[in-house]
């Protein structure tokens, strides 16, 4: 078999947005955790409507948005200083702003095992960058599709989120498998509207899942951070 150019590109997208990639995404909720406690999420459809909403009007649009001018920046040979500001500042709290540099810092880190051309490897480095502009900056370095960075990040980020329920509800890994099954038709619609956004596409509905990552902060007991 000859390895084609769209073949290796995927294969890279499926190890940099791999659960065993090492950004540390497994630490992070993203406020799941707290809405478990507080029964918000009880089951696989009260999960599948939580995750819908933060992926088509929430965090994991903006990250998408964020994600695809980072993308659009750096392949237009750009610094992205202005998305960096700008999505560190979105984050809403202290651990949301924890969980976003931290995995981006990580994931730049892993990321330079994959070598590109001299003088262009070292584009982040020593810079705190928000994990979906860290992803979409080293994509576009390494000539990735817009539309499916977009959509295999989504998919990563749904997930993760998937499995901390699948632990904490509790969900069998059936009801996990099933809740990614009926997600994915809103990843392939969100990564689609994304790859044509702008900044001014950016924006947030779900307000309560910023409240209950916030409220998750000083919870007594937890399992995972944000």
């Amino acid at each position: 078999m000859i390895m084609t150019e769209n073949t290796a590109s995927l294969l890279r997208l499926m190890s940099w947005l791999s659960p065993a990639f090492p950004v540390g995404a497994f630490a992070y909720s993203h406020g799941l955790e707290r809405a478990i406690h507080d029964g918000l999420i009880s089951d696989r459809s009260s999960l599948v409507g939580w995750l819908d909403d933060l992926v088509e009007r929430g965090s994991g649009w903006n990250d998408a948005v964020l994600l695809a001018e980072g993308w659009r920046e750096a392949s237009a040979g750009g610094d992205c200083d202005d998305v960096i500001e700008l999505a560190e500042a979105m984050a809403g709290s202290k651990e949301r702003h924890m969980e976003t540099t931290l995995q981006g810092s990580a994931f730049v880190e892993a990321a330079a095992a994959w070598i590109i051309p001299e003088g262009r490897q070292s584009f982040l480095k020593g810079r705190p960058v928000p994990y979906p502009v860290a992803v979409g900056m080293t994509a576009a370095r390494h000539s990735l599709s817009l539309p499916e960075t977009l959509t295999a990040y989504l998919h990563a980020f749904t997930s993760n989120l998937i499995q901390s329920a699948v632990r904490l509800v509790p969900l069998g890994q059936r009801d996990g498998v099933a809740a990614l099954a009926a997600l994915e038709s809103v990843i392939v619609r969100a990564a689609s509207r994304a790859a044509r956004s702008s900044l001014d596409d950016l924006g947030s509905a779900t307000f309560f899942s910023d409240l209950l990552s916030m409220r998750h902060e000083t919870q007594y007991s937890r399992v995972f951070r944000s």
